[in-house]
């Protein structure tokens, strides 16, 4: 796992690797946004973060030094912004992608999952040949809230024959008790607030 950083000091906190000199970088850029896309919700937009020249490669640095210990096959990215670290974080770590993405969007047969987040209830597709059965399958976003979108995709994974050999966000928001819902999986994260 890598080191966390607190988005709001941008103090570090060791966990098993060095800190990654992403976390207080990128903690800096990240926007907060509030009441989007409801009431009560604060957004987390990484868009300033992604327009820096270095931080975009720092945060796939950073993410990919968390997960080397892992073995990994493919890497899912979850619909949308997930997309923008799991293309970067597969070539970076050597694996395969594939996408996981909201109801609709895939041109051939899915399978799907729903689930609930914080503002609401959702549907997630994949392509049924997407994985193929013992696949060793890294899952990718950007922020971890709730945990339903990342409980969802594991189940997608899993029903495909996919091993989850662990997970890899950008941003934790711990008070939303994510993690939790994740309890018996492996969770890296470079920031954690």
């Amino acid at each position: 796992m890598v080191a966390r950083a607190d988005l709001q000091t941008g103090d570090l906190t060791a966990r098993r690797t060095p800190a990654p000199s992403a976390a207080p970088r990128f903690a800096s850029l990240v926007r907060d946004v509030a009441d989007f896309p409801t009431a009560g919700v604060v957004f987390k937009d990484i868009t300033p973060a992604l327009a820096d020249a270095e931080a975009p490669r720092e945060m796939v640095d950073g993410m990919a030094a968390g997960v080397a210990d892992l073995t990994v096959d493919l890497v899912v990215g979850i619909e949308a912004r997930g997309f923008l670290v799991a293309a970067p974080l597969a070539y970076r770590i050597g694996a395969g992608l594939t996408l996981v993405r909201k109801a609709g969007k895939l041109p051939s047969a899915i399978e799907h999952e729903s689930y609930a987040l914080e503002y609401g209830d959702d549907r997630l597709e994949i392509h049924a040949d997407a994985i193929r059965p013992g696949e060793r399958v890294l899952v990718v976003d950007d922020v971890l809230a709730t945990g339903g979108t990342a409980g969802a995709t594991v189940r997608l994974v899993e029903r495909l024959g996919g091993q989850v050999m662990g997970l890899s966000f950008l941003i934790e928001l711990s008070f939303l008790g994510g993690r939790s819902k994740l309890a018996d999986r492996r969770v890296d994260s470079l920031v954690v607030t």
